[in-house]
């Protein structure tokens, strides 16, 4: 436990920008709780986060603004998808870009979409700021504050190692079927 706590407190920053720019929510919550261990720094942790999430989904409104017909095959399968993060876009407007950060599935579909909408790339930056700080701060805070909670649940799967497989495997189950589910058509 002890070197995979140096491992992460060294390279932890790295990781977090590199997947923070992915959105990755589960490594933001790992920085909360590592900066309630002190393996981290707290806030030096939330502007990583915050600035690295940003440029990603900028990154993601690139190229579906200026690159439309490079990223098109990759979306072939997945056309139900984008009607549905469309749907979200035209139904909730600005508020979309709050709510595809929390959204695996379509948290890259919501930028994708709105650059192929031709929404503004200077407007979607600017509510993207906000988007992203709320984001992080709700998620790493949230980590953060609960890190004893946290820390004590891993505790005590060393006492039974299967049971987190177990949780991770029906969480996942679960995501698959809700997002099946949501995306058929009725």
């Amino acid at each position: 436990m002890e070197d995979t706590l140096t491992s992460l407190s060294t390279w932890g920053y790295l990781a977090l920008a590199f997947f923070s720019f992915g959105g990755s929510l589960v490594v933001v919550a790992a920085a909360g709780v590592l900066s309630y261990m002190g393996e981290m720094n707290l806030y030096i942790s939330l502007g990583i986060a915050i600035v690295f999430n940003y440029i990603g989904d900028m990154f993601l409104f690139y190229l579906g603004k200026y690159h439309k017909a490079d990223i098109k095959p990759y979306f072939e399968k997945h056309k139900r998808k984008i009607a549905l993060s469309t749907l979200i876009l035209r139904k909730y407007g600005v508020l979309a870009i709050f709510i595809q950060k929390f959204l695996y599935g379509i948290k890259t579909l919501i930028p994708l979409s709105m650059a192929i909408s031709r929404y503004d790339f200077r407007k979607f930056g600017f509510y993207n700021v906000f988007a992203s700080i709320f984001f992080v701060l709700v998620i790493m805070l949230s980590a953060f504050y609960a890190g004893e909670t946290i820390k004590q649940l891993f505790e005590s799967f060393k006492e039974y190692p299967w049971v987190p497989f177990v949780i991770l495997f029906a969480v996942v189950l679960t995501i698959w079927y809700g997002m099946g589910h949501l995306t058929k058509r009725k």
